[in-house]
């Protein structure tokens, strides 16, 4: 299959730029290039049951891979082969339907706002993020959910197919021997790369300032101010405060437990004392309950971190780095202990080869501010402190490890092991899906448009 169901629809970004229109800075960062304000004709190219596949939805996935292509020729039949691996996407979908697998909207909200909040790193701030695609933050992930929810049921119902298929290392081996010795892939320098990550602490003067103004916006609605008029006023969430602070209607569980429990202790028009969460301090005016559902307005402060704040956790991880380099505990303790990045603190502080799930990371490939400082470390060595973002904005500090260094090498069982056998399991779930599909195919209404019937969509399925 082209496209993986666990890359969504090619990636994260590109679903944002499909949902919002393939607007002009779109087309630049794919690189197309289209007259400003045209835009590219839309329409249903495949019904899978309920389920719809649309033609900007190959278009951009397409355009990705002419990216990626960098002038390299492409197969001939590329769209084909996109749309094959999106209508065994929709099939998977429709299926869920029928066999009730479902997603909480707890697990889809925490996705969206993860998903937004890298998009707005990527391009720079919220704010730009808003002005670059004239809608709220509000409205992005309104229009993002739905997707994002497909995207997770999409990975929910392939792990149910194929979340039993393992690999033996007898299988792995056989897997190796079948690969021609002339198309034995060569790996570049790897190395392996720990990181324990302490964001900086809000100082107590901070929070008792966004406290203080909170109560005194308080006390100025309740003398009779505009709750809503403030909210545009003074509130730091972008995505609510153009609208007075409105953040609609939610379900229970939907927003995080500490607003969610204060709002559900007020009736409509009551306001809340000051409330705090992982956002920042909230006050919160609750307006109306509609069935299970209920609506609420806000005002939000994010009280900064200051440099006092970036030097106590440079203190705390020049402690840790002391104690790992005098032995007293191994990195791997000080990182699922002390670390707040939850992807390598459990995996003994180490990062992930997105690839395959492993702990090697090609050297080429890796965030330049990891390489340009491990370029000229020894293996073994451990990093001072150094000043870090984290994905979501914060400020923080971080140490870097430096586990091993493995030369440019081709692929051999010893030293590749763990690659060798991700591609051999990924060929076993390939195979048990291929096989799901073409027993499930004929339990759906499918339709094709004409300009698409030459490709068989669902062919794919009887390799």
């Amino acid at each position: 299959m082209l496209v993986n169901v666990n890359r969504a629809v090619a990636s994260a970004l590109l679903t944002l730029l499909l949902l919002l229109g393939f607007a002009p800075a779109s087309q630049a960062q794919l690189g197309i290039s289209r007259p400003k304000g045209q835009q590219l004709l839309d329409g249903i190219i495949v019904k899978v049951d309920n389920q719809i596949v649309l033609r900007s939805e190959v278009e951009l996935i397409y355009a990705q891979e002419v990216t990626r292509a960098n002038g390299k020729p492409l197969p001939p039949d590329l769209k084909c082969k996109i749309l094959q691996s999106l209508v065994l996407n929709k099939l998977m979908l429709a299926r869920a339907d029928v066999d009730s697998v479902t997603v909480e909207d707890k697990q889809v909200n925490g996705e969206v706002d993860r998903r937004m909040a890298y998009f707005a790193q990527q391009i720079g701030s919220e704010k730009r993020l808003e002005e670059q695609y004239g809608k709220s933050i509000k409205a992005l992930k309104d229009d993002l959910r739905p997707q994002i929810k497909d995207q997770l049921t999409q990975q929910k119902m392939q792990e149910t197919i194929t979340g039993k298929v393992a690999v033996t290392p007898r299988e792995v081996a056989q897997y190796f021997t079948r690969i021609p010795k002339d198309s034995l892939p060569y790996f570049s320098t790897e190395v392996e790369v720990g990181q324990i990550v302490i964001p900086a602490q809000v100082n107590d003067k901070a929070k008792q300032a966004a406290i203080a103004k909170l109560n005194d916006i308080r006390a100025q609605v309740l003398a009779g101010g505009d709750f809503a008029t403030f909210a545009k006023a003074n509130s730091e969430d972008p995505g609510s405060a153009k609208e007075g602070g409105y953040l609609g209607f939610f379900k229970r569980g939907e927003l995080v437990p500490e607003y969610e429990a204060a709002s559900m202790k007020l009736e409509p028009g009551q306001m809340s004392p000051v409330v705090q969460s992982q956002f920042g301090f909230h006050l919160i005016q609750f307006i109306e309950r509609k069935g299970n559902t209920y609506s609420t307005r806000h005002i939000l402060l994010k009280p900064e971190t200051g440099s006092a704040d970036v030097s106590a956790s440079a203190r705390l991880l020049t402690k840790l780095r002391r104690q790992i380099l005098s032995d007293s505990i191994t990195f791997a303790k000080a990182a699922k202990d002390n670390s707040t990045d939850k992807p390598s603190s459990t995996n003994g502080g180490l990062l992930a080869n997105r690839a395959d799930g492993g702990s090697r990371l090609p050297l080429d490939k890796l965030d330049p501010a990891i390489f340009f400082t491990i370029d000229t470390m020894k293996v073994g060595h451990i990093t001072p402190p150094m000043a870090y973002r984290t994905d979501d904005g914060k400020d923080a500090m971080r140490i870097l490890w430096l586990k091993s260094n493995t030369p440019p090498h081709q692929a051999n069982l010893q030293d590749d092991y763990q690659k060798i056998a991700a591609a051999a399991l990924n060929e076993k779930k390939t195979k048990a899906l291929d096989e799901w599909f073409a027993k499930n195919r004929g339990t759906v209404y499918l339709e094709v448009e004409p300009e698409y019937a030459q490709c068989k969509v669902l062919d794919v399925a009887e390799k």
